[in-house]
């Protein structure tokens, strides 16, 4: 059989993708943006590339399991959001197999966001309520202006005048056109909520999957794995 990648629930898979991809990488157009070969920044590509394609095989062989048939659908992108919270190596997994996205609907059509969820959301991000806001003419022109903005002594007088009435407070004048109350905020958006609920609904199935149907090969453990050599910061 060759080099192997890995085994998934015990099977041996071969180590071919992964090199197809490398060597693709690595004669494509950002090869020159690529660590040199041998070096440890190499190695861990290599590891990165690994975990992608053991990220497919797993989805791939799930979705068989599921009786699901993913198509073969083009690649999609993600936006920056939903890449950093799937994480480097299963958002790549996601763009480029449509067995991978096929399982994600699966294993996330379940998820709810709990309404006290929603309401702490609400909570946390909400602005505090405006004040109102007045409308002023004064020799310079008219403009609006909050009472907080304005001197004390003026906005005072202000405060008890009618529309149209002008008032004078020590050196200034100004005349009182409207006052506004502001429009109450409108609730946050909540539609990520649901989106975001579900991404990590899939990120920690394919944890818990990956722990217990993978079984990786010395070099291609994970690039974030701590008892691998290259999982070091040099400064």
């Amino acid at each position: 059989m060759g080099p192997v990648l890995g085994w998934l629930d015990g099977t041996p898979l071969p180590r071919a993708e992964l090199d197809r991809r490398l060597g693709a990488l690595r004669a494509g157009p950002r090869s020159t943006a690529l660590p040199t070969p041998g070096t440890a920044e190499d190695r861990q590509l290599t590891r990165w590339v690994a975990q992608v394609v053991l990220t497919e095989k797993l989805c791939a062989a799930e979705a068989a399991t599921r009786g699901l048939d993913p198509g073969d659908g083009p690649p999609v992108r993600l936006d920056q959001r939903a890449a950093v919270e799937l994480g480097s190596i299963a958002a790549a997994a996601y763009e480029g197999s449509a067995a991978v996205r096929a399982v994600y609907e699966a294993v996330t059509a379940g998820v709810v966001v709990a309404p006290a969820e929603t309401a702490a959301y609400l909570e946390s991000t909400a602005r505090p309520p405006a004040g109102p806001v007045w409308r002023l003419r004064t020799p310079d022109g008219e403009f609006d202006a909050e009472p907080g903005s304005l001197p004390a002594d003026l906005a005072g007088a202000l405060g008890s005048a009618v529309p149209d009435q002008t008032v004078t407070a020590g050196p200034w004048t100004a005349t009182l056109l409207a006052r506004r109350e502001p429009e109450p905020d409108p609730p946050g958006p909540t539609d990520g909520l649901l989106d975001a609920a579900r991404r990590l609904a899939f990120v920690r199935w394919l944890d818990h999957s990956r722990a217990h149907r993978l079984r990786l090969v010395p070099g291609l453990e994970h690039p974030g794995d701590p008892a691998q050599p290259d999982n070091h910061h040099r400064h």
